[in-house]
């Protein structure tokens, strides 16, 4: 008898129950003439939220049914956490500094980059990878701060940050040679790329022979495709 179970689909097999927790290698890159040239450590992180909004459809009738649904543009931005800041964060949260230790509030908000971990766990293996997460062309949003008194059970302050990212241009092309549409946010998954093209990646992103930086969406395509298939790279 001819086997009728070699296409039917399997659940939960051992190894491939993955989820995500945990966030860490927080860097923060101050915005410099449409680069980012430097990265700071931020130690303390405790969350990053991702906030994806718009590609809301929009229903279109005609002939007494509905004749499309086209979907508005799709914005990315998300939500810091954080117990401390590097000083560097001050001009992006709209401080200036105008003496040592004394800081104005209400000033122009600086843009910057933003990259980050999320940890990558299996049913086997609960440190099998992470994710990492680059955010470019982003601006803070002012946050409220709430100083309590202290108690017998103290804690620390959390900070929180909303944040607003302007898509970048890319040249990159699709598979089916179309140009992509302009990225503010690039996820790279651990456990699917090649470890080798990722360490040079993190390099350049964490510092190491060169001061740490924030390639463009462009430049990280370059470091991490398989083949070209970008004409200008």
């Amino acid at each position: 008898m001819a086997d009728t179970t070699s296409n039917a689909l399997v659940w939960d097999q051992t190894g491939d129950r993955r989820y995500e927790s945990g966030t860490d290698h927080g860097v923060l890159y101050p915005m410099v003439n449409n680069e980012y040239p430097k990265g700071i450590a931020w130690s303390g992180l405790t969350g990053y939220t991702e906030s994806p909004s718009g590609a809301e459809a929009t229903d279109m009738w005609a002939d007494n049914i509905k004749y499309a649904s086209p979907r508005s543009a799709e914005k990315y931005g998300s939500t810091i956490e954080a117990l401390q800041y590097p000083d560097e964060w001050a001009e992006c949260d709209g401080s200036a500094q105008v003496a040592k230790g004394v800081t104005f509030g209400q000033q122009k908000r600086k843009a910057f980059g933003f990259v980050c971990r999320t940890n990558i766990g299996t049913d086997s293996d609960p440190s099998a990878g992470y994710k990492l997460h680059l955010q470019y062309n982003s601006t803070a949003s002012p946050s409220e701060r709430a100083h309590k008194t202290e108690n017998d059970s103290p804690e620390g302050m959390t900070m929180s940050w909303t944040t607003s990212a302007t898509a970048v241009p890319v040249t990159v092309k699709d598979s089916d040679g179309k140009p992509l549409k302009p990225v503010a946010h690039i996820e790279i998954d651990s456990t699917k790329t090649d470890p080798a093209k990722l360490a040079k990646l993190e390099s350049i992103l964490f510092g190491g022979e060169q001061p740490a930086r924030l390639p463009l969406p462009d430049e990280v395509y370059r470091l991490m495709a398989d083949s070209a298939v970008n004409p200008e790279g």
